[in-house]
This record gives structure tokens, sequence and C-alpha cells, in this order.
């Protein structure tokens, strides 16, 4: 992973990389993501995305990475992260209505493969102190995260790294 395009056009977290490693099990994969150069003791939000790049596409949570000290962090993660990572919505249905800014039913659509990976600032006041602005995102749990810090950008937009696992 390298540097999200925001982080580039703010010129923060220069230092910023991360690297992906994921392991076939069986039925599933195991994904563990190593960040460094990032600030220290910060939270961050890693997401399975469509396009690395804004506006991201269908995307979803996959969990919470904080910094230690030195502004590194591993986290681990279990799922589907290959060639069959998708979602699809075949009707309209009832979601619930968690948060101010959820939606109260989800549009349909047809399977949509995501094969890109993004980590955001937990807050848009982590992503300030970083120099990186104070954009508002929907990549957190409450919906308020800060900017995207790291992606896959690196990879073609319709040829994201988890394409090529089977």
């Amino acid at each position: 992973m390298s540097r999200s395009a925001g982080a580039i056009k703010a010129h923060c977290i220069p230092n910023a990389r991360a690297t992906v490693k994921i392991v076939a099990t069986g039925p599933v994969e195991t994904m563990d993501v190593y960040l460094a150069g990032l600030p220290a003791n910060t939270g961050f939000d890693f997401f399975v995305i469509q396009v690395p790049d804004a506006p991201f596409g269908v995307s979803w949570y996959q969990g919470d990475i904080e910094t230690n000290s030195a502004g590194s962090a591993h986290g681990h993660f279990v799922g589907r992260f290959n060639i069959e990572t998708f979602a699809v919505a075949p009707g309209v249905a009832p979601a619930p209505f968690t948060e101010h800014t959820d939606a109260t039913k989800n549009p349909a659509f047809k399977p949509i493969q995501m094969y890109h990976l993004g980590i955001w600032f937990n807050s848009p006041a982590d992503a300030n102190r970083a120099h990186c602005g104070t954009a508002v995102t929907p990549f957190n749990g409450e919906h308020n995260a800060g900017g995207q810090a790291l992606s896959t950008r690196n990879f073609r937009v319709l040829w994201g790294p988890l394409r090529s696992l089977r």
C-alpha cells in the first residue's frame, strides 16, 4: 500500500507505508497488515474498497488498527480476500438505523467485485494533527472519520491486489 491521493495532495505523512500479506487457509484467507511511518498512538480504520481513490465505490469495514509509540501497527483479519471478494444487493431491503447518517434501506445492485484496500484516519482531528486536512468521511463506525491515509492506488483501478489471488 502507498500514500493515498489525498495524503499526496496535502503533502502529509511522507513516510507512511503498509505491507499486506494474505494466506489462504481453506475456505477463508488471513490478512496481516503492517503499517509504518504514521503518527504515533493514532487510530485508523481499514476497509476493502471497490476503487483506491475517491469516490471509492462500494466499501466495507474490516476493522481498526492503532499505531504504537513508533507509528507502526499490525492488524490481523480473517475473511474472503481474493478474486471472489464481492458485494451484492439483489433487492431493496430495510436497514438498521444505528448512526444518524445511516440509510434506512439499501439500493439494489448487481454483484460488484472489490479488489482494493484503504486505510483512513479514525478522526479528522488525528488527520489534522498529521497535516492531512480536516475532511470528514464515513469510514469509521460513527461515520465521522478523517481522510484516507493509505490505499492500494499503486495497482490499476480495476485490477487491485485481491484480484490476483485465487
